[in-house]
């Protein structure tokens, strides 16, 4: 192994996230940064994304995933900003000595004034679904057939049935059907799609694709490559209900059924994870239980919108900034404040407050666990309602957030816990 090396702060992953924290820790005054890309460019995900949508929030314009990485890699290059591509992290100590590897350089060491972890997410595995029927070619991730197609322009089918609604799952029914492919149906489990609104409006209803909720595949046919799979509707306990059984003919099957942040290195340095997000937990500067080891974008918990990864990520990067330049000091004082999620609220990103860190507003966000219509946002400085915010509707596949004002908490200095719950009146 060769001789360790030094930086102020290593970012591990060169997607949305990594690149946004490191132009951020750049800009506000570190200059010795190396971000570290198991791929072979960077970018992440958003290289295969080549739709559009993107960047309304963060450039006020819409662009393809392609076009606003390229944003911040671009930024990356114009600040000297180190990378190292193809290189993959094996290990982040505690006292965060990162361990990687790649071809030319065999395995070394790198110790880190500050980490960033920006990994991202994966999609659910296949594995956990328990669908019976034979396991032939043609079933696919959607993330996968994406790649496919978008990079490597291949066509994984001509006759597609989705299992699952999430976002990657909504843009490939339309993707596919670009591609000459028809999309008979699109299931999903739950009784409420796990995508934006305004995918299905595109990408399902602008072409006349069913979506069928509450429903699940119970059959999948075919030994050499698929050809059919059976779905059926599912009762409240989410058991298949006899008679209720549709038959698809398909030579594909994709399967869009969630992510998961990838949190193996995380959890290997004794990272504390929230179990809700399966993500770390932070605090207010988005720092995790270890100092000086901060979590932006997918890998924290799974964001709807690139243009909020960057926003988290930027201040990720500046923080870990200040953090290095402090000389790697706790700059808190007094104690912390919980955040609580209850009664429809999911989690809070983060889940405690130093009031003493926090900028003059602070974004707080969070996920409701099902569908409410005309239902209140309410927050509760220890058991007095500060907040009581009317939305027309949340879903779990929106992220909801709150504001929370500095000067506010700083007239509670006694406070304990700030609860978000979800309210009919």
């Amino acid at each position: 192994m060769a001789g360790m090396i030094s930086y102020d702060i290593v970012i591990v992953g060169g997607g949305p996230a990594g690149l946004a924290a490191a132009v951020s820790a750049k800009k506000a005054g570190t200059d010795s940064i190396l971000i570290i890309e198991r791929d072979k460019e960077l970018g992440g995900i958003l290289n295969q994304c080549i739709h559009n949508g993107f960047g309304l929030h963060t450039f006020k314009e819409e662009l393809t995933g392609p076009e606003y990485a390229y944003r911040f890699i671009e930024q990356v290059y114009d600040l000297g900003i180190e990378y190292k591509l193809d290189t993959m992290v094996m290990d982040i100590s505690n006292d965060k000595v990162v361990t990687a590897m790649n071809r030319t350089e065999g395995m070394f060491q790198v110790k880190a004034g500050a980490v960033i972890l920006a990994m991202g997410c994966r999609e659910r595995p296949r594995g956990a679904l328990n669908i019976p029927g034979y396991r032939p070619a043609g079933i696919y991730s959607a993330g996968t057939a994406q790649r496919l197609v978008n990079m490597e322009g291949y066509m994984p089918g001509r006759e597609v049935v989705i299992l699952g609604s999430g976002d990657i799952g909504l843009i490939m029914a339309r993707r596919m059907t670009f591609e000459g492919a028809i999309v008979k149906v699109v299931a999903e489990l739950m009784p409420f799609s796990g995508g934006l609104k305004r995918n299905i409006v595109q990408c399902l209803d602008d072409y006349g694709i069913p979506l069928k909720l509450s429903h699940t595949i119970v059959d999948i046919e075919g030994k050499e490559r698929v050809s059919a799979v059976t779905i059926a509707e599912v009762g409240p306990d989410m058991k298949p209900i006899p008679g209720t059984e549709e038959r698809y003919t398909c030579d594909t099957l994709l399967l869009s059924t969630g992510l998961i942040p990838e949190n193996e290195l995380s959890r290997g340095a004794g990272v504390e994870m929230n179990p809700v997000t399966n993500g770390p937990a932070v605090n207010e500067i988005l720092e995790t239980s270890i100092p000086g080891v901060f979590a932006c974008g997918n890998v924290l918990h799974v964001h709807d919108l690139v243009d909020y990864v960057s926003e988290e990520a930027t201040r990720a990067g500046a923080n870990a900034a200040a953090y290095v330049q402090s000389g790697c000091k706790d700059a808190k004082e007094g104690g912390d404040i919980k955040l609580i999620a209850t009664e429809g609220a999911r989690y809070t990103v983060p889940g405690t407050i130093n009031v003493s860190r926090m900028e003059d507003n602070l974004t707080v966000r969070f996920r409701v666990g099902a569908v409410f219509k005309d239902s209140y946002v309410s927050v509760y400085f220890d058991d007095e309602r500060v907040q009581h915010r009317k939305k027309r509707i949340m879903a779990p596949g929106e992220m909801e957030q709150i504001i929370l004002q500095k000067k506010k908490l700083q007239e509670c200095p006694d406070l304990k816990t700030i609860t978000i719950k979800i309210e009919a009146e």
